[in-house]
């Protein structure tokens, strides 16, 4: 009895106390916004230059057909947080208009609720890293509800920094240059400086502060989303009906910028010593602006289900567990980062609430690639795209009012999508499976 005491007590503490620290590693998430598939240099951009995130792809892996969870900013945002497909929730498969406005039929009944946004139970994160002892700070855009319910300190963040809506003004940040939106913590708050410079510098501040113990941080960046403003236009005069006008010089600009503010952030982690002991993954949350992102040689642009809608950079650096300079082909897509991050926090989640793989435990274990279906459902107004990928076989579908456009492709000879292989004996499969998913992630909400 003596000796079985000890046994039991140890056990019962492997399951209930959290992995010791230095099982567990610091992780650290920059999520661009809006960022092409090509439009990083080690992807391929003609112009921008981008030197600090080219050297974490070399230092870890690159992915090349890693693929957000939606079209748009929210719904990958919320298949993040949930670790689910953003249908699940209800009310979040198109980006939140201005203001919390409804853009879709049950967004539409959810905002006159004072309902729209994503509510914390139906998150993992950050409460499962919490409870495994991570300290888990938010800094950026939101994008995920306006109404107080649905602040970053509402979901448990430690620390939040940034703005509620979709995008501001990068001088002024405000919302289409009138709407206040801006918060630290639960409270307005105004600063002086260019959005993607102020992320980081609380980004900064959080690392310095929380160095010792492990941290989740969420580095949520506008850029580069409009307005189109690089870091030398604080005199460029925007309005709400420019807003949106592309300024390709500005563009580049941005770029260049967020791969400066990504290179200081990564400096912070070397001189805080814990470069070994944390992962960096950078990735963005859907596919690049029509007419201003580069995409790569990918067809269409964000709000789509095309492959350049969609098929987004992702990079993933930790020193010792994932070799440097590497291309990884594995189809993979944002939830998938979700499950990873959990395992790596040693948090314990249940499986049937996750739908995504583990893309970093495939990387580390060498594991061969392999076949994934993977759904995507945009809606905006009376426009719904759609698609499936089944291995290396797309299905893509647009219906608009009564009209109905297919695609169908095989990636694997036709990456770009150039041409349509419909009528196909296969098509009505693909169908088969698109349907058969949207009844299992109807939301009851």
């Amino acid at each position: 009895m003596k000796q079985t005491l000890p046994c039991l007590l140890f056990t019962l503490c492997s399951l209930v106390c959290p992995a010791p620290a230095a099982d567990r590693p610091n992780i650290v998430f920059i999520l661009a916004d809006d960022l092409g598939y090509g439009d990083l240099g080690c992807y391929g951009h003609p112009v921008a230059k981008t030197p600090h995130i080219d050297q974490l792809a070399l230092d870890g892996v690159r992915f090349t057909q890693h693929y957000s969870n939606g079209p748009e900013c929210s719904p990958t945002r919320t298949a993040f947080l949930t670790g689910r497909y953003q249908q699940r929730v209800g009310g979040l498969e198109c980006a939140l208009g201005t203001g919390n406005v409804g853009r879709y039929d049950d967004a539409i009944r959810l905002a006159e609720a004072r309902d729209l946004g994503l509510p914390a139970q139906h998150a993992v994160i950050p409460g499962a890293l919490k409870t495994s002892g991570y300290t888990c700070g938010v800094f950026g855009k939101w994008h995920l509800g306006y109404e107080p319910k649905f602040n970053p300190m509402e979901h448990g963040w430690d620390a939040f920094f940034g703005y509620l809506g979709g995008n501001v003004h990068y001088f002024n940040h405000r919302e289409t240059s009138d709407l206040h939106v801006l918060f630290q913590g639960r409270l307005p708050v105004h600063r002086e400086g260019y959005m993607t410079e102020l992320i980081t510098d609380d980004s900064i501040a959080f690392i310095q502060q929380n160095r010792s113990k492990p941290f989740f941080l969420y580095v949520s960046h506008e850029c580069p989303h409009f307005p189109f403003q690089g870091p030398g236009d604080g005199a460029k005069v925007v309005t709400a009906e420019n807003w949106m006008d592309i300024d390709p010089d500005a563009y580049v600009a941005m770029l260049q910028n967020l791969d400066t503010e990504v290179g200081r952030l990564l400096t912070t982690i070397d001189d805080a010593g814990i470069a070994n002991n944390t992962v960096v993954v950078f990735v963005s949350d859907n596919g690049g602006f029509a007419g201003a992102a580069h995409m790569g040689g990918l067809r269409a642009a964000k709000g789509t289900t095309f492959e350049g809608g969609i098929r987004v950079p992702l990079i993933i650096r930790w020193p010792g567990h994932i070799k440097p300079g590497i291309a990884c082909d594995q189809p993979c897509i944002t939830f998938d980062l979700t499950r990873s991050f959990l395992r790596l926090a040693g948090a314990d989640v249940p499986t049937d609430r996750l739908d995504g793989h583990d893309i970093i435990e495939h990387v580390t274990s060498g594991q061969d690639d392999y076949s994934r279906t993977l759904f995507w459902r945009g809606k905006r107004g009376d426009r719904t795209w759609s698609a499936v990928r089944h291995g290396d076989q797309k299905y893509v579908r647009k219906v608009e009012s009564s009209e109905r456009e297919e695609w169908m492709f095989d990636l694997s000879k036709d990456q770009t999508e150039s041409s349509s292989q419909l009528p196909n004996d296969h098509a009505d499969d693909l169908r088969k499976l698109m349907a058969d998913w949207e009844v299992g992630v109807k939301s009851s909400r």
